[in-house]
């Protein structure tokens, strides 16, 4: 008697990453800036941004009619770039609460660290050295 095979499922795909703000508003008018789009709004308290594939999410539970607060994600949230200098540039004018220079990392990418006013941190890579181990 022979076994049948087991099935082979694909793996899971990434499609959404909810980044916490407190005024969705702001969140919206600060990722357009810093992304180079727009997004959509998709509720009261979400604001969508598609990124190859995968939405970055800004959520306000309170604009969405929760009644919870929301604290900053605890790592950092990497997203890879044509243009790290021209998302650098970016970063300066959305107005970060914090930004570190362009800098070749041990791994060998070329990266950026920040993070968003609402606490969120994130790095921004170049497309061209991504490593992914």
């Amino acid at each position: 008697m022979t076994m049948p095979k087991p099935r082979q499922l694909n793996a899971p795909r990434l499609f959404r990453v909810i980044l916490p703000v407190s005024n969705i508003e702001s969140a919206g008018n600060f990722y357009t800036t810093l992304l180079g789009v727009r997004g959509q709004r998709v509720s009261t308290g979400r604001h969508y941004f598609d990124c190859g594939g995968v939405i970055l999410a800004c959520f306000d539970p309170r604009a969405d009619g929760d009644d919870f607060d929301t604290r900053p994600n605890p790592d950092h949230v990497y997203l890879s770039v044509d243009d790290l200098e021209a998302v650098h540039r970016r970063a300066k004018e959305a107005g970060c609460r914090e930004l570190g220079p362009i800098a070749k990392r041990p791994w060998g990418e070329r990266s950026f660290y920040c993070k968003d006013p609402f606490g969120n941190p994130l790095c921004f890579v170049d497309q061209a050295t991504v490593f992914t181990g």
